[in-house]
């Protein structure tokens, strides 16, 4: 397919949470009219990067039947932002499906996809909905269910505690984990429980399907700590869950060009694909 087969749309702005705009890149299918959806949420650490991070996956995904909206959330540049970046992406999931006949998209088939911080944060969202949700009655689509049916997540942050601990050693002048929840674990340990994706890997929860990206070489977040865990803990709660290990990737790769052959995004590209036909 060619760009001809897309539709897409940038700076669109899907709610305002205390005075900020939150803005988002819609990518669709032309002609799409149920086609299933994907919210994806960037990384950064929480204190930076931008929504044109999926500026590939967008065109990659509408052209092949799945639209995606890539999101702007809170940064926690000037102040924490927990839980407030987890409320933003949800309100993302009420705005798609809201507009969904619009759009020509299939509401019950939405999902999130995030990278590093925005796995954690998709994560939450997906996992989490029900603790997150409900905070923004303004919100145009407010009343509109948040829960997703689908989750991607890629060398992402899914135990808040061990990640805490992995940043005093490689930032030990400036822990992000610490600055985006506003403390450390000593001073709060239910608040690292609340932030951590595998703390709602429940029974109750089953029903999301999830793929875990990650790399063998990752030099900034721990696979093991992170994917491999929740990996075994949402097997654990009965969820459908597979794992796609990238051999030699370290952090942050996401971003860059599918149509480079000898690149990571070209060999996840068609598990991704395979999960979301038959997940999504």
């Amino acid at each position: 397919m060619t760009d001809a087969s897309i539709l897409s749309k940038t700076g669109i702005a899907y709610a305002k949470h205390d005075g900020v705009e939150l803005m988002g890149d819609l990518y669709l299918p032309k002609g799409a009219k149920a086609a299933p959806a994907l919210i994806a949420v960037h990384g950064g650490a929480w204190i930076q990067g931008a929504r044109s991070a999926f500026q590939y996956w967008g065109p990659f995904l509408a052209a092949r039947g799945t639209a995606l909206f890539a999101i702007s959330y809170r940064l926690a540049t000037a102040t924490k932002m927990f839980p407030q970046a987890v409320q933003d992406v949800l309100a993302a999931v009420q705005f798609v499906r809201g507009k969904s006949g619009e759009f020509g998209i299939d509401g019950e088939r939405i999902g999130l996809l995030g990278s590093s911080a925005g796995a954690h944060l998709a994560a939450l969202a997906a996992l989490g909905s029900k603790k997150f949700a409900g905070f923004y009655p303004q919100d145009a689509f407010a009343s509109v269910k948040a829960d997703v049916k689908a989750l991607v997540g890629v060398y992402g942050v899914y135990d808040m505690v061990a990640m805490w601990a992995s940043c005093q050693v490689q930032w030990p002048t400036g822990n992000i984990v610490e600055r985006f929840l506003g403390a450390p674990p000593m001073a709060d340990r239910q608040l690292y429980f609340d932030a951590s994706p595998i703390s709602y890997a429940t029974v109750a929860n089953n029903k999301l399907a999830v793929l875990l990206v990650t790399g063998t070489a990752d030099d900034l977040v721990d696979p093991q700590a992170q994917t491999a865990a929740l990996q075994l803990a949402l097997k654990q709660a009965g969820f459908f869950v597979r794992p796609c290990i990238v051999a030699g990737a370290p952090h942050y790769w996401m971003n860059d060009p599918i149509d480079d052959p000898t690149g990571f995004p070209a060999f996840v590209a068609p598990r991704l694909m395979r999960f979301l036909a038959e997940k999504l």
